[in-house]
């Protein structure tokens, strides 16, 4: 499917790509950093554009989005190609090589996601599996038809995009999940080949205009130290101590080969960042009560989770089922 690049701009015989921070300047027949968007004649043309990688129903709390319509499912999809280089991707197939696909179009992917709606808890689209944001084109053309049929979309990213593309994105976003790995600079730039501010900002930036997560994935030895998970919990806090977080167990992928995060540091972080935020989760391992979500005022269960099998709420018209406090879920 034939669709230029949006937010390039002509340098002599090169195309200076603008989406994200990276800015790569593309030689004729080159591609950028991501290995999706293509100069072609003076042109830059997104190579994935209407080409999916995975269609599945998935549970929304494996985005992982736990104050997002709890319990649904919604359809996700991907493609391949991404802005970072990360040494413990843990999707490298998809993100790192140019895998098989099949042609989807922006309005098959909502007619299949209406389908869904009718015979499944479908909520919408999840956007998720490689980097969505390296998708610039097929989102904005997806999701402005799957608003208008009144279906939710979601964003599963790392956060590297530029002010003036998110800010043209977000009124098609309803939910997203942003990946912030680090507060350290020497951390993505040694391990993830890119910049340190922009995921923080993309954060800051979609705060109040959609709803948002954050997930950080605990290294050992790389940012589970307490002075950096605190680092991490200070900056977020500052930005609003109800955005939840998801701590997520590191298992060895691609580069990396270091052992798996031990259970005592995802329940440390867990324990240090319940002192400032108000839901603190972790992913990927095994932790009784990590999952659940607890009322911020008497800290009774207001939704109960046992991994991806599906939650179950505990409210009372939207309230906490115990204290009738105000908790948030979008719902």
């Amino acid at each position: 499917m034939a669709r230029e690049a949006m937010y390039w701009q002509p340098e002599g015989e090169r195309v200076r790509c603008r989406l994200c921070p990276h800015q790569c300047l593309i030689a004729d027949g080159k591609r950028g950093l991501c290995t999706v968007r293509e100069n072609q004649g003076g042109r830059l043309a997104p190579l994935t554009y209407g080409l999916v990688t995975s269609v599945r129903m998935d549970p929304i709390e494996k985005k992982p989005l736990f104050h997002f319509h709890p319990g649904s499912q919604i359809l996700s999809l991907g493609t391949w190609g991404c802005n970072l280089s990360c040494d413990f991707c843990q999707n490298w197939q998809i993100s790192k090589e140019e895998a098989p696909t099949q042609p989807m179009a922006p309005n098959d992917a909502v007619a299949l996601a209406l389908t869904e709606q009718k015979r499944s808890r479908n909520i919408g689209i999840a956007f998720t599996y490689n980097e969505p944001l390296m998708w610039y084109e097929y989102l904005l053309d997806t999701s402005r038809p799957a608003h208008d049929a009144g279906l939710k979309n979601v964003l599963v990213t790392n956060g590297e995009i530029e002010e003036e593309p998110l800010r043209e994105l977000l009124p098609t976003i309803d939910a997203m999940n942003v990946d912030v790995k680090s507060m350290s600079r020497d951390f993505y730039r040694r391990l993830c080949s890119g910049p340190e501010g922009p995921p923080r900002r993309t954060v800051e930036m979609a705060f109040g205009k959609c709803h948002v997560e954050v997930t950080n994935l605990l290294i050992p030895g790389e940012n589970d130290a307490s002075e950096q998970i605190r680092e991490l919990v200070d900056w977020l806090a500052g930005v609003s101590d109800r955005i939840p977080l998801h701590f997520s167990r590191y298992h060895p992928a691609y580069r990396m080969a270091k052992p798996p995060t031990p259970l005592a540091s995802l329940e440390r972080a867990w324990r240090i960042a319940k002192e400032k935020l108000k839901y603190v989760y972790v992913g990927n391992a095994a932790i009784p009560g990590t999952e659940d979500t607890h009322c911020p005022r008497c800290g009774g269960v207001v939704v109960e989770r046992a991994g991806f099998s599906g939650a179950e709420l505990k409210l009372k018209a939207g309230k906490c089922g115990a204290c009738g406090s105000e908790v948030d879920l979008v719902t």
